[in-house]
């Protein structure tokens, strides 16, 4: 999706963990290793952001990670948080707010969005430093943040 701002868009990025690996793409415009995510559009809310892209890219239905408070009345609903945000610098004048979920699978099966990504894999700890080419640092400390938190909820 093209950008929706002039200087800086929401985005969301999902981190989905399922027996103890993580699920990447290697993007194919962008030619790195990427967790499931992209673009907030302007008729959603973060959470259906990341519901759709990860059915969009993935073919997974997911259950996001998180607490939802009990504040839900008429005109509000509330939302799941993400576990962290961010904001990234896309080009010398544009910047991405990204809010970053931890997610798992609850259906679905794994399928290849052939015209946004060469690759998708689930990788444990160990395979992310040896993917090619390398994962950035900080998609790196996502995966292994997102390892450790889904692994230790479903001990």
């Amino acid at each position: 999706m093209p950008h929706i701002h002039d200087k800086i868009d929401f985005t969301v990025a999902i981190f989905v963990v399922h027996e103890g690996r993580v699920l990447v793409i290697h993007h194919r415009k962008l030619d790195r290793w990427l967790p499931l995510g992209g673009h907030i559009e302007l008729d959603e809310d973060p959470e259906q952001a990341a519901l759709r892209e990860t059915r969009e890219e993935s073919g997974l239905d997911v259950e996001l990670l998180g607490e939802r408070p009990p504040t839900t009345g008429p005109g509000t609903r509330a939302l799941i948080g993400p576990r962290y945000l961010d904001i990234h610098r896309i080009s010398d004048t544009h910047e991405h707010i990204g809010m970053i979920y931890f997610a798992r699978p609850k259906g679905g099966q794994v399928t290849l969005a052939q015209a946004e990504h060469h690759d998708i894999r689930w990788c444990g700890a160990e395979q992310l430093d040896a993917l090619q080419p390398p994962m950035s640092d900080a998609v790196k400390w996502y995966c292994h943040a997102a390892l450790r938190e889904v692994g230790a909820m479903q001990r």
